[in-house]
């Protein structure tokens, strides 16, 4: 018998899932501040459409945060109320943002593949769930990338530093 509603196809474990989605939670819920800490922090010329670009992700990310806590919800858990880890480097150089940005996503796409495969071949819904989040968060990485790059250069940022 399934332990939930979500689960229909194969035994799922909730409490796994459940720390795991608590964990994605929190990490969206630092974007969301991260975000909007780097949109006070910008300066210069650029400014308005970087301050516009940061906010865009500041409100996705907590699009991202609600959805898993309904997620948390619907398998029966309780969302937390934490944050994840918010780094002040203390540098607030466009790169230097972007650099942290770039960080901050990666770690977001390997959360959503360990809950990938977590629930792979147990919960279509959550497959689906998981594979669209690493795909919008591999899209942000490509974005940041992208705006690491010097005009004219076609090679990763992260090729060249990695």
């Amino acid at each position: 018998m399934p332990t939930s509603i979500i689960d229909a196809e194969a035994q799922l474990d909730n409490k796994e899932v459940v720390k795991l989605l608590n964990h994605i939670m929190e990490m969206e819920l630092a974007g969301v501040v991260r975000y909007t800490h780097y949109s006070f922090m910008v300066y210069g010329y650029g400014r308005i459409p970087i301050v516009s670009w940061l906010r865009d992700q500041a409100n996705e990310s907590i699009l991202h945060a609600q959805e898993a806590g309904e997620w948390i919800t619907s398998l029966g858990g309780h969302p937390s109320l934490g944050i994840g880890p918010l780094l002040e480097t203390h540098k607030h150089d466009i790169g230097d943002i972007l650099r942290e940005s770039l960080r901050s996503e990666q770690e977001s796409i390997q959360a959503y593949r360990d809950l990938l495969q977590l629930v792979e071949g147990k919960s279509i819904a959550l497959e689906e769930y998981a594979r669209r989040m690493i795909h919008e968060e591999i899209k942000h990485t490509t974005e940041v990338d992208k705006m690491l790059r010097k005009p004219g250069d076609v090679a990763t940022f992260e090729s060249k530093h990695a």
